[in-house]
């Protein structure tokens, strides 16, 4: 896995104090009639995890904490995550740290395997092997190029927790392209998706963009949505995932664009990808949603191309788009750092139940 920076923008940014009013009755709140709210609705990460960490984690059925706790104390043991760190890098080290934290404070058990690179095959193979062992994530990059890209494609598709980066392996990423949802035929067991646009989604449907009244995979149908990176990390895939829920996808990277989608009238089974004269500029004024993804904090979006209305979201570490957005977005998610991790802890505990039922 490669490192991400902890998430700055996962604080409430201050607002201005409201004015108390007497009527005699409860206390009322106004704002001041020279500073007008702003149309924006700000969403942090925290707040679209905590329904993940604490509800839907260890069991759909469970409606409130005491409900998890309860779970928890009913398992012989809590899922077990392995991390593999085989580089010298202070950065990867500290995430690491950080991982193990959110884990153990999450319920989880964790343990971080520190090997040479030389090491890393061996001691991968043993925990693939492992029963005890629930889920693998390594920390990239490793060799780079090829030898890393085998080494993903290593892990255990029983084990693979790692869909946020490149080591989803090759069954659940054929199965996302394809819009293949379920691993068995009774449609009771989901494949493994990764991570970060998982978490995408997630938020999407949090801030009610997924229509529910749409029978589900058309849920996004008559949308126009622009992802502003396509990685196979991260903007690819959740190209894939957008369209295949109905969506219209412009998706950009540096050399140009290109459109996502079921065709007319989402007669198609699965995406397809299209090429496209449309340019990132006219692509923006058209999304109703526009999600950003590049690392580097010179790119930024033109607030003056976005729809009014637009929901703006960031995954990027860098910030992409301008101070002024929240005065033409009806919602802003500055990260998504937060629901990442939920997602990668949902998926552990994914695993851990179809290994128990001997689904993969």
């Amino acid at each position: 896995m490669s490192k991400r920076k902890a998430d700055a923008d996962d604080t409430p940014a201050p607002t201005s104090a409201p004015v108390s009013v007497s009527t005699g009755g409860p206390l009322h709140t106004r704002q001041s009639a020279s500073a007008p709210p702003a149309p924006c609705r700000v969403v942090l990460a925290a707040e679209v995890a905590e329904s993940f960490m604490y509800v839907r984690v260890y069991s759909a059925s469970c409606a409130s904490r005491s409900a998890i706790k309860v779970s928890l104390k009913e398992k012989s043991k809590s899922p077990l995550l392995v991390s593999f760190l085989a580089n010298d890098d202070p950065a990867a080290a500290k995430y690491a740290e950080w991982t193990g934290k959110t884990c153990v404070d999450a319920g989880f058990r964790f343990e971080l395997r520190r090997c040479s690179k030389q090491e890393l095959e061996d001691k991968l193979d043993e925990a693939n092997k492992d029963p005890g062992v629930n889920g693998i994530m390594i920390y990239y990059p490793i060799f780079g190029g090829t030898q890393d890209a085998y080494l993903q494609n290593s892990v255990s598709v029983k084990k693979d927790v790692e869909g946020q980066k490149k080591g989803l392996c090759h069954t659940y990423r054929y199965n996302m392209y394809r819009n293949i949802r379920f691993l068995d035929e009774s449609a009771r067991f989901k494949c493994i998706i990764p991570c970060t646009p998982l978490a995408v989604v997630k938020i999407l449907e949090h801030i009610g963009i997924y229509r529910s009244i749409l029978p589900e995979g058309n849920r996004l149908y008559g949308h126009t949505i622009t992802v502003v990176n396509r990685s196979e990390v991260v903007g690819r895939p959740l190209a894939a995932l957008l369209a295949n829920d109905g969506a219209k996808v412009y998706s950009a990277d540096e050399f140009g664009l290109v459109e996502f989608h079921r065709g007319t009238g989402i007669r198609l089974k699965q995406h397809q990808v299209f090429e496209t004269d449309t340019k990132l500029e006219d692509a923006l004024r058209a999304s109703d949603v526009v999600i950003t993804g590049v690392p580097s904090d010179k790119f930024k979006i033109d607030t003056a191309l976005l729809k009014d209305g637009v929901v703006a979201i960031n995954f990027s570490t860098a910030k992409n788009f301008r101070d002024d957005v929240k005065q033409k977005a009806s919602i802003f998610v500055p990260s998504v750092g937060k629901v990442t991790v939920a997602m990668l802890l949902r998926n552990l505990v994914r695993l851990e139940e179809y290994q128990d039922a001997h689904i993969v």
